[in-house]
């Protein structure tokens, strides 16, 4: 319908969003009837709805026709806009296709070129890298080898003894260090997890599995063996006692000299060699459990070994002066065990991150450091004590009580010449605990690089001589 133009057809009710046919139907029926009409009329109605519609499509009809040409040019120039816009996107579509075709063949396909290039070269360097952790590896190996062999005496070139003879070993533990040193860096390369560190992926090649298990763990056992039996067997009573009874005190320092050092490369071994525990970063937080297991079991030697020969002593009086002198010999033994480990500073560890410590430290703080940056520390902190021999004497003391008291108890001639000889008893033990404290100048100035001829007083030990009196001949009674 064209605007202007009458109609009596309501077009507003029709265009309403919200009419409703049923609505409207009912509205017709009942303008065109009567409610109490029966039946109703739906003839009028019906007529009315169908000239309604042939109105409407009458005026839609002249509407179109009138409107045709407009129509038509509206479409004609639609459509011709139409295929200019497909007509420049078909140009724009192949100007593209072309650029993503010289894209693809100058970069895309250059790329993937390059991205193979990329893993190769990746691929490359892992196994140079592979390669060089591998060649390192070998090369440690054998540098292990070497230093096993020189522990061992198994060298191309053994030590000569003083009657001109090989003795094969005898200096061998100058490598103990070397070799632990060795064994870390080895730990280290097997021990890489993280890629690029390293040695990562070194499990993967079947050379070092069989380095591993066949040579390094085998190696790293035997230095540990040998590291410990050095500890263990630790003496310098009997260099000295050899060395007295010879006359000959340059030779009596020269095998103090060497037990000495012997002693501190079996320390410094075994600290190194220790595991590390879980969380342990730096050296304030690693404890050489290597290390202290095995200085603990040789207190534990010398104390339970001292303990049963006075024990025995006790009941045969007649060799207490020997075993009290072996005593003696002992504990000075533990005297110059704990002087080498008060001199011996930890080494630095590969594994782990030094402790910053000041080069020159305050004057009132200067004590302090020296104590606590020593392989001495940790010993008497698992011991919980302030001192080896002091340690060493009341454990005697602690043991030998109770032995004393069974003695006693069962009576017999051991009772009763124990009671007869207290007296004698009491000075013998005396003279013991302080013999022990004089220590010979030898053995605790090899380390300074002289000699000495007298002896040194090392502490004060009267009541550790009170309490070993206590232990023996306070069982005794007067």
């Amino acid at each position: 319908m064209v605007e202007g133009d009458p109609s009596y057809i309501d077009y507003e009710a029709f265009l309403d969003p919200d009419f409703s046919p049923s609505s409207f139907a009912n509205t017709l029926v009942t303008s065109t009837n009567n409610a109490t009409d029966t039946p109703l009329d739906l003839s009028t109605p019906l007529s009315r709805v169908l000239f309604d519609l042939q109105e409407i499509d009458t005026h839609i009809h002249a509407l179109t026709t009138r409107s045709a040409l407009p129509l038509l040019s509206h479409t004609q120039s639609q459509t011709a806009a139409a295929d200019n816009i497909l007509k420049e996107s078909g140009t724009q579509i192949a100007s593209v296709t072309q650029g993503y075709e010289r894209l693809q063949k100058e970069v895309v396909q250059k790329w993937e070129a390059a991205d193979k290039a990329r893993v190769a070269a990746e691929n490359s360097l892992e196994t140079v890298r592979l390669a060089r952790a591998v060649a390192r590896c070998l090369t440690l190996g054998r540098q292990l080898e070497s230093q096993v062999s020189e522990i061992t005496g198994r060298g191309p070139t053994p030590s000569s003894g003083p009657d001109g003879a090989t003795s094969p070993g005898k200096d061998g533990f100058r490598a103990l260090e070397r070799a632990a040193y060795t064994i870390l860096n080895l730990r280290e390369m097997f021990s890489a997890t993280t890629q690029g560190d390293e040695g990562y992926g070194l499990d993967r090649v079947k050379a070092i599995r069989t380095l591993r298990g066949e040579f390094v763990i085998p190696a790293e056992n035997m230095v540990k063996s040998r590291a410990q039996q050095t500890i263990s067997r630790f003496s310098l009573s009997s260099n000295s006692a050899s060395a007295n009874s010879q006359s000959s005190m340059p030779s009596g320092y020269k095998q103090a000299r060497d037990a000495r050092a012997r002693l501190a490369t079996a320390a410094i071994t075994l600290y190194l060699l220790s595991p590390l525990p879980k969380g342990a970063s730096t050296a304030a937080d690693y404890k050489p459990e290597l290390l202290l297991s095995t200085l603990q079991g040789f207190m534990h030697t010398a104390i339970m070994t001292s303990v049963n020969a006075l024990a025995r002593a006790l009941t045969q009086l007649p060799i207490m002066n020997q075993t009290l002198a072996d005593t003696s010999a002992r504990c000075q033994d533990i005297v110059a065990l704990e002087s080498i480990l008060k001199n011996i500073r930890p080494p630095p560890h590969p594994l782990l991150a030094s402790t910053a410590t000041s080069d020159e430290p305050a004057p009132e703080s200067q004590t302090a450091a020296s104590n606590k940056y020593n392989l001495l520390q940790p010993l008497l902190q698992a011991l919980d004590t302030t001192s080896l021999p002091s340690y060493y004497w009341r454990s005697l003391a602690s043991s030998l009580a109770p032995r004393v008291q069974d003695i006693v108890n069962r009576g017999g001639v051991s009772s009763r010449t124990l009671r007869s000889n207290r007296d004698r008893l009491r000075v013998e033990i005396k003279e013991c605990v302080l013999r022990a404290s004089q220590v010979s100048a030898t053995s605790l100035l090899a380390e300074k690089g002289r000699p000495g001829t007298d002896t040194i007083v090392v502490g004060n030990w009267e009541r550790e001589a009170a309490v070993m009196v206590s232990s023996i001949v306070g069982s005794l009674g007067r």
